[in-house]
């Protein structure tokens, strides 16, 4: 018969573990799809660097006032010097060889500038570890919940 906190314990440590499969199943491939919405306050600026193999199309959407943009992306791709906006941009372009993307976005308007990225990006390996670190995480919940079927630690 399994106790209480054994059940508790490996229900929670199967949804962590599915938790984590499921993460994995999305940053395996060659590329990962990236949309991120922000916002950069009054005279700040952000500094974005996309990673992404050759012939990655990535999109940006940026709605303001007024905004500095400086774009330099890997080999013979496209590069835009320091150049102001006003009001709205939509900049497309695609990585000709792999590399990372530089976007230097100043806000100098006197409203907040809302960004959409929309990229497609190696996946970085860091996060495929985190995932990993998870799904090791749940194995150790249900290992532990387990001890407690076989003996009732003292103090419990």
């Amino acid at each position: 018969m399994l106790s209480k906190r054994t059940i508790i314990g490996f229900i929670v440590g199967s949804i962590i573990i599915a938790l984590g499969g499921y993460s994995v199943l999305l940053h395996i491939g060659p590329t990962v799809d990236v949309t991120e919405n922000f916002s950069i306050g009054e005279g700040k600026s952000t500094t974005l660097t996309i990673p992404a193999p050759a012939n990655a199309p990535q999109l940006l959407k940026i709605t303001g006032d007024k905004f500095d943009l400086k774009l330099s992306s890997p080999g013979e791709g496209k590069q835009i010097p320091t150049t102001s906006y006003k009001n709205q941009l939509d900049l497309e372009w695609s990585h000709v060889e792999e590399g990372s993307s530089k976007v230097l976005i100043q806000n100098t308007g006197n409203k907040e500038l809302e960004i959409i990225a929309i990229t497609k990006q190696t996946p970085n390996p860091v996060g495929f570890t985190f995932d990993l670190m998870v799904i090791i995480s749940g194995m150790i919940i249900i290992g532990f919940s387990m001890g407690f079927t076989l003996r009732k630690p003292k103090g419990f």
